[in-house]
């Protein structure tokens, strides 16, 4: 499955009838003609975003600006929208009003209206607009009609007593019902044509001035607590609770640390160390295609730690790279140490390259991989500006050696470094049993970062989440006027790093 949310065009329209077909079957909703559909685009074409599926368009949600001012709360659908000729927007307005959203049913549960909401919020963003501003249906009133008014409808709405599929969903997606609107769109029997008029506020309004630039990207890190989980769908559960409150904060990343799913190495701990971890091997691609669909529902790119993989008689230690938008990669530890030697039979991977993300080019190393300057400086070469290094390390000696030379990779390739990893005691599996991480975020060493080159790091031995916003924008400045060039300095006359393979 690919993902992908882009601005509509007209090419798309055919896709976009049968969708809209679809998703107002029942109820009696009118379809959008192509020439309104070119006429919207004609006038705002940044509003009117979609999202295809295996390049087909399952969902758009359409909108334009407005001088709310001139309508004011008691307007109608139909006025809105300037008898849905658009004619009411205007670049100049402060509100971008929505018009329309929605799914095609057979791919709802992919939290793809949650896409199309926190799209138009960047967008209003973006663009400086007071809030967002739309008339939700209330598809299920009909069946509460005869009993409650709608005020007590959407109250009881509100306090989780009804569940609504539309004003439930704007409400956990922090709109607030502003009005109770009365026939607001003729002919919606479900909503016996009453509407809420639904607002959301944009708190970074200032001045025709849109803070967050979109060289912003935010990450968030799992310290993760080592624990026996009595089965595998508990440990999902953990996994889901940490990705489900990183979601919630918008998160572009989440990173979970080295080995984080080995507490499912308990129920063949009376086995050898490597026959152990082959059994767990067997369970990796389960593991990783449920993150995946994690990745596709929470709207965030996960980075899912690493995990014991076997191939042609061979185990690895590998990481996933779970996109988004529905793509999977994977990367396998380049460094094995002694004790993975020792004790599990681990073989190193012989693949090195950046992954392009919906937020730039990102490197992955592995816990020891970053001990080993050549990699990331190779990283470095191919237009790596984050990059991401699971670990887990027993002993604090283990974990100064992966630390400091993670903020020396920050500084020498003017990149961000990101490190997570696992925390607390693992009784009940061999050679894993103890702990030590502080996981943090590195930036280089420059006027417009920390004056100790660390953007955020957590408490040592609590598990714990790390949210951290870094600027991309800030490693250009420095690859251009730092106060040192060290990328630019490098005197290639007399050495270079280089793959060979």
């Amino acid at each position: 499955m690919n993902i992908e949310l882009r601005k509509l065009t007209i090419e798309d329209y055919n896709d976009l009838r049968e969708s809209m077909q679809q998703a107002y079957l029942d109820s009696g909703n009118g379809l959008w003609s192509k020439a309104k559909i070119q006429n919207l685009l004609n006038i705002f074409p940044e509003g009117q975003l979609c999202i295809a599926v295996d390049e087909k368009v399952v969902a758009c949600s359409l909108s334009i600006i407005v001088d709310y001012d001139i309508f004011g709360d008691n307007h109608t659908y139909e006025k809105i929208t300037g008898k849905y000729s658009f004619s009411t927007h205007t670049a100049l307005g402060n509100v971008l009003y929505g018009i329309e959203v929605f799914v095609h049913p057979d791919y709802r549960g992919l939290r793809l209206a949650r896409r199309l909401y926190e799209a138009r919020k960047e967008l209003c963003e973006l663009l400086n607009l007071e809030s967002i501003i739309a008339g939700g249906r209330i598809p299920g009133y009909h069946e509460y009609a005869e009993q409650l008014s709608p005020r007590q409808y959407i109250d009881k709405v509100k306090a989780k007593e009804i569940y609504d599929p539309t004003l439930s969903f704007q409400i956990s997606n922090d709109f607030h019902v502003r009005k109770i609107l009365k026939n607001y769109l003729p002919g919606d029997l479900e909503s016996k044509e009453y509407a809420t008029l639904i607002e959301w506020n944009n708190i970074y309004y200032h001045d025709n001035v849109s803070p967050r630039s979109a060289q912003t990207i935010r990450l968030g890190l799992v310290q993760w607590q080592m624990r026996l989980f009595p089965n595998i769908e508990a440990f999902y559960e953990q996994v889901k609770f940490f990705i489900d409150a990183v979601s919630g904060y918008k998160s572009d990343f989440i990173m979970f640390p080295e080995f984080f799913n080995t507490p499912l190495l308990e129920p063949y701990n009376h086995l050898p160390e490597k026959e152990a971890m082959k059994k767990l091997a067997d369970k990796t691609e389960e593991i990783v295609q449920k993150l995946q669909e994690y990745a596709v529902s929470y709207n965030v790119n996960i980075i899912a730690g690493s995990m014991p993989v076997k191939e042609n008689g061979k185990l690895y230690n590998a990481t996933y790279l779970c996109h988004r938008n529905g793509l999977t990669e994977d990367y396998r530890k380049i460094h094995i140490t002694p004790n993975e030697q020792k004790y599990y039979g681990m073989s190193g991977g012989d693949k090195i390259g950046v992954f392009d993300t919906d937020c730039g080019k990102i490197g992955i190393l592995i816990c020891y991989d970053v001990e080993f300057p050549e990699l990331s400086r190779i990283y470095a070469d191919q237009g790596m500006q984050i990059l991401f290094v699971p670990f887990l390390t027993d002993t604090q000696n283990g974990y100064t050696r992966v630390r400091h030379c993670a903020q020396a990779r920050a500084i020498e390739n003017e990149c961000y470094v990101a490190i997570a990893g696992c925390v607390g005691n693992l009784p009940k599996v061999n050679n894993m049993d103890i702990q030590f991480a502080q996981s943090a975020v590195f930036t280089p060493s420059d006027f417009a970062f920390p004056t100790n080159a660390i953007k955020a790091e957590t408490t040592p031995n609590t598990e714990m989440m790390l949210v951290v916003d870094v600027d991309l924008h800030l490693l250009d400045e420095l690859h251009h006027f730092g106060t040192v060039k060290i990328l630019k300095d490098r005197r290639k006359d007399l050495y270079e790093v280089k793959l060979l393979k």
